[in-house]
């Protein structure tokens, strides 16, 4: 990470819009650690067995959430906004600060093309301690998975 903060130690621009694009569009797959499934169990007052049926399908051995049928929106995805937002996977609440959006500038770059949120002319600045205690939120929870 100390190669990282070179390029955003001045911190990053970063403000949710609520557009709902990173829920939606490109085909991609969030995955579920146990404390995730634990945590939407409970909000859907299901057990984690019944969750997992209905709401998930094995990729390469890990949860992942379905899709909406016929769309490639996340299956919690309604009018634009997350039907588990409270509960949200810590893949979700962690976005954009994932590695592959930070590794250099271009990364960032091609990020924004996808989500208005960043470098939005409106955002806040997001310090560059705050990016990287997500980024490892990000990262542990991969390795919970």
């Amino acid at each position: 990470m100390d190669d990282l903060e070179v390029w955003f130690k001045d911190g990053l621009r970063f403000k949710c819009t609520g557009c709902g694009g990173c829920c939606t569009g490109s085909p991609g797959y969030v995955f579920l650690s146990e404390k995730d499934i634990e945590t939407l169990s409970d909000h859907f007052k299901m057990t984690n067995v019944d969750f997992l049926k209905k709401y998930t399908r094995l990729v390469d051995g890990q949860s992942a959430l379905l899709d909406r049928p016929g769309s490639e929106d996340c299956i919690f995805l309604k009018n634009k906004q997350c039907t588990a937002y409270e509960a949200r996977p810590v893949q979700c609440k962690t976005f954009p600060w994932w590695v592959y959006h930070l590794r250099e500038p271009k990364d960032w770059e091609e990020a924004a093309e996808r989500c208005e949120g960043i470098n939005h002319p409106d955002a806040p600045i997001v310090p560059s301690e705050e990016i990287q205690q997500q980024c490892f939120a990000y990262l542990d929870n991969l390795s919970d998975s």
